[in-house]
């Protein structure tokens, strides 16, 4: 079988560095009866792996040329399911049919962020994600109120899950290298300490503060917010977004809401 030249158009770099696969594969501790899908298997560095140590998996891969090239590294290994589609508009919770799902995968950086949130969409049915990313983008993850990294991404996924960064990943664990180090985040779905009354105001708030990050709440907020309503959330008004924790930004928006 000839070897896969990697597609540009599918964001592939393929892992092959066997110490960072292994570390990987121990962060994940997949234990046999978990259903865990893996998002992106490409020629399979985690998959045969992770089957190994399940005895079945279920993976989603786009490119239908993978497909053979994945099921003959696999071959042996235990049950593998193929789903060929687009994971940006699969029914996790449809997949789940009432189990728990665990996600993995080394993401393509075009497509990181929408879909971290598509499968937040699907929060009740995952217990957990790990996945490989651009660093500048789990930076932000998990950046804190204060950071430089900090920003609406970091917010926004606050409000959702716990994220965590475990360890980085240099270029020259791909093929091809890309120009960027990676990191590998755990992702663990939860409901924030704090209420928000509508998740589509909270969202527009956080956008609107972070739009021109350096300009005071004053300045990005006016077309949503008066100086007065930011001030009796107990928020100074000359104060940058970067300032606010994930829970002042909910005070701001449920105002907007009840408003």
């Amino acid at each position: 079988m000839s070897a896969h030249q990697a597609r540009k158009r599918f964001g592939q770099n393929f892992l092959h560095d066997r110490g960072v696969i292994d570390r990987i594969v121990r962060a994940i501790r997949p234990r046999e009866g978990e259903r865990i899908i893996e998002i992106g298997p490409g020629l399979g560095a985690l998959t045969v792996p992770l089957l190994a140590a399940l005895g079945r998996l279920e993976v989603i891969e786009l490119d239908r040329d993978i497909v053979p090239k994945l099921t003959a590294s696999c071959a042996g290994q235990g049950e593998l399911t193929i789903t060929q589609a687009d994971a940006l508009k699969v029914d996790y919770t449809a997949m789940a049919q009432g189990q728990m799902l665990r996600v993995v995968g080394n993401l393509p950086y075009n497509i990181s962020s929408p879909l971290l949130f598509h499968l937040l969409d699907h929060a009740d049915a995952i217990h957990d994600m790990h996945f490989m990313l651009q660093k500048e983008v789990v930076d932000r993850m998990c950046a804190s109120a204060g950071d430089a990294d900090y920003g609406r991404l970091s917010v926004t996924l606050a409000a959702r899950a716990n994220a965590e960064r475990l360890f980085v990943v240099g270029p020259g664990a791909f093929q091809p290298a890309p120009k960027v180090d990676s990191a590998i985040v755990r992702l663990t779905p939860r409901a924030p300490d704090f209420t928000i009354n509508d998740r589509a105001d909270f969202e527009k708030l956080v956008t609107a503060a972070f739009s021109q990050r350096r300009k005071q709440l004053r300045n990005t907020l006016k077309q949503l917010m008066s100086v007065e309503q930011i001030a009796a959330c107990d928020i100074d008004p000359s104060i940058r977004a970067e300032q606010l924790t994930p829970a002042d930004f909910a005070r701001l928006a449920n105002t907007l809401s009840a408003d």
